[in-house]
């Protein structure tokens, strides 16, 4: 199958009253994992390499994403590309300006950290060069907690503001903060779905959610009904591959062939995203 866009999976979650899900890719498993447990559920999805994965991979973001590409390439179901929480300059320039090298078709500008002025500034200006390139772009108003694993709240979402935000830096679609916290391991965040309905309301593009691994599978299903259309999901993904990561090495303390705890992981990689899609398909 052809490398999918991600304006086309997103239009097409709106169109259905849905959302589509984005999972995080760190290692070449995560993304094998990602890609068959889509193929499992028979579900569209976006594999997202952040910022942060990059500095990972030493600042070459090219050898991953050019695995990424063709194992969507070669998936049975539409799988886009995405580079999620991007706010270095240099990177997001680099990532606008060989995105159709990487095969990648969106890029999320993540300036909420920034003052609201300025967040605006830098928001539209880039979104300017990304729509030149002809990828879809998302942003964040109201800090999502846990980026740095800190647990704090992040600042809610004002539904003005926000209507105000998207029309002054042109975005196509907004993360924004509801009580999702990045890096949580259990499911126990609270969402406020009311603001989430008032947001849907009042803001003229698609709703994101960060920090959806801590979100319980009910509520996820509820904020898809209240108007999220995007979810991002990355930590239950790495709780599921260290698990079993932690079972295999210690049932053998002889094991050294990385295939042999790795092959596994993956597994439960591609187990947990089936498991997120069988969740958002039944809301």
């Amino acid at each position: 199958m052809t490398l999918a866009r991600t304006r086309d999976l997103v239009d097409d979650a709106v169109a259905k009253g849905t959302a589509v899900l984005a999972f995080n890719v760190i290692t070449l498993e995560h993304a094998e994992g990602i890609v068959a447990g889509l193929e499992r559920a028979g579900s569209p999805g976006l594999l997202q390499v952040s910022e942060n994965a990059v500095r990972y991979r030493q600042g070459r973001p090219g050898p991953l994403l050019a695995a990424c590409r063709e194992l969507a390439e070669q998936a049975t179901v539409p799988v886009a590309l995405h580079l999620d929480h991007l706010q270095d300059l240099d990177l997001l320039r680099d990532g606008v300006a060989q995105a159709r090298v990487y095969g990648v078709s969106s890029v999320m500008v993540d300036a909420a950290h920034l003052p609201y002025d300025d967040n605006v500034a830098t928001t539209a200006a880039l979104a300017a060069d990304a729509h030149a390139a002809e990828l879809w772009v998302e942003a964040e108003l109201g800090e999502v907690g846990g980026k740095d694993g800190a647990h704090a709240p992040g600042v809610r979402t004002d539904p003005d503001e926000a209507a105000a935000f998207v029309a002054a830096t042109g975005v196509d679609g907004l993360a924004v903060a509801v009580g999702s916290v990045h890096a949580m391991t259990t499911a126990t965040a609270h969402l406020d779905l009311d603001l989430v309905a008032r947001l849907a309301q009042r803001v003229a593009v698609p709703l994101v959610l960060h920090g959806s691994s801590g979100v319980p599978p009910a509520t996820l299903q509820d904020a898809v009904r209240a108007g999220i259309r995007k979810i991002n999901v990355g930590t239950a993904l790495n709780v599921a591959l260290t698990a079993q990561v932690r079972r295999a090495l210690a049932a053998d303390d002889r094991l050294t062939d990385p295939r042999r705890y790795l092959a596994p992981a993956r597994d439960a990689v591609a187990a947990t995203v089936a498991a997120t899609c069988a969740t958002i398909h039944a809301a």
